[in-house]
């Protein structure tokens, strides 16, 4: 199946910049939403991103408005008649995201494929409210979209190969990166990534370092930026709801710090909205600093930890482990996917969790998971692919087999 013409659902920030990666590509694009400041708004967006590449020389003006026409903004269905494919962007609530999928399942083609931009929640449920689960798929783009190249592709149990086959295709079209991911709460990504940022919060919140230290000790490590500039980033009630739903599903070892609770109550939901972890214009961070001296006080956290980087790591590490225990998907996705979905780096070097684990070493790895266990609880355990590559003499570059093979 070839894709002429798709269309999006949902004109905020990641429906309007995923609607103008369509656009880049040549094809014409249907952007809806049932609020005409929204759309204005989401068109803004377009313009802004295309606008800028304008000013760096990039395109001419009339360039820009050939990709602008391409835009087909609307707060109804009559554009569905002939889309091939519909991505929907709307905000991360099953219900309102099954409502829009049976809407869609109703008003677009039998052969339109349904994509869902979810980043954590089931495919398979969300297909359940639609009579064509085979053409239901997860289409997850990274923020910013028009910026990073990774997209996980989800299919349920039920999507069909020739849907699976085609996203990757149109993926490939939009001059993106596809990953093909089997089905698990948080996919891949975001499972992998949410530990590393709780445990930063659990480390901050029990006092064993400060977040602009524990941001200059991880971007010394590699990352391009600190765990709290990049939840402040992508939105400190982003990461509270992705956390909620991964603890719910994950339990202990995924159980969210207190700290996101108070948070979120406080409205600080990170950057664009003037204070997060960190405080933006007028605001400082004093009133986290209060609420981190609440929990220690209330007994509502433990006190006194210690702050490393493995700390931060050896999740990721671990939880990277259980998804090629799980087949999740395969090492070298799973590392790409780190590398081009969240710029991971260990120094100078691009590198994902599970080269950085034979490069270290598997038994290494076991040992400071096992000390870190010892100190801070069960969310340590190694993964039990772990401990058996380490019995089998697989401990990574050193021994020439770990989780990859090296010469």
């Amino acid at each position: 199946m070839y894709i002429f013409k798709a269309a999006v659902v949902g004109s905020g920030f990641m429906g309007a910049e995923i609607a103008q990666v369509i656009t880049f590509s040549g094809l014409p694009v249907v952007m809806k939403d049932i609020d005409q400041a929204m759309l204005d708004k989401g068109m803004g967006t377009i313009k802004r991103i295309y606008q800028r590449r304008v000013d760096k020389g990039k395109m001419s003006p009339g360039q820009v408005q050939e990709k602008l026409d391409l835009v087909i903004p609307t707060l109804d269905f009559d554009e569905f008649a002939d889309v091939d494919i519909v991505i929907e962007a709307v905000p991360e609530d099953m219900d309102l995201k099954k409502r829009v999928f049976a809407e869609l399942d109703e008003v677009c083609p039998p052969d339109t494929i349904l994509a869902t931009n979810t980043s954590a929640l089931s495919i398979n449920e969300i297909g359940s409210a639609t009579n064509r689960p085979h053409k239901v798929i997860g289409m997850h783009f990274f923020s910013p979209a028009h910026v990073m190249k990774l997209v996980e592709i989800i299919p349920s149990e039920h999507t069909d190969d020739d849907t699976l086959d085609t996203v990757v295709q149109f993926t490939q079209e939009l001059r993106k990166m596809p990953v093909t991911v089997k089905e698990c709460p948080g996919f891949l990504v975001n499972r992998l990534l949410m530990p590393y940022l709780n445990e930063a919060a659990c480390a901050l919140q029990e006092g064993a370092a400060s977040a602009a230290e524990i941001d200059e000790a991880m971007r010394g490590f590699g990352w391009p930026m600190g765990p709290f500039q990049l939840m402040d980033m992508l939105g400190v009630k982003v990461c509270y709801d992705v956390g909620v739903y991964l603890a719910s599903k994950y339990g202990h070892r995924m159980a969210q710090a207190k700290l996101f609770d108070k948070l979120v109550e406080a409205g600080r939901y990170g950057e664009k909205a003037g204070a997060g972890f960190y405080g933006y214009g007028d605001q400082t961070d004093q009133p986290v600093q209060e609420m981190i001296r609440e929990l220690q006080e209330s007994g509502e956290t433990s006190t006194g930890t210690e702050f490393s980087v493995d700390r931060l790591m050896m999740p990721m590490i671990n939880e990277a482990a259980l998804c090629v225990m799980e087949d999740i998907a395969n090492v070298n996705d799973i590392d790409m996917a780190c590398i081009a979905g969240i710029g991971m780096k260990v120094g100078d070097t691009r590198m994902g969790p599970l080269e950085y684990a034979d490069d270290l070493g598997l038994d290494t790895v076991i040992q400071r998971l096992g000390a870190l266990q010892t100190a801070l609880g069960d969310r340590f355990k190694p993964a039990d692919i772990l401990v058996q590559r380490v019995r089998a003499g697989h401990l990574g570059k050193k021994t020439g087999r770990g989780f990859m093979e090296w010469a």
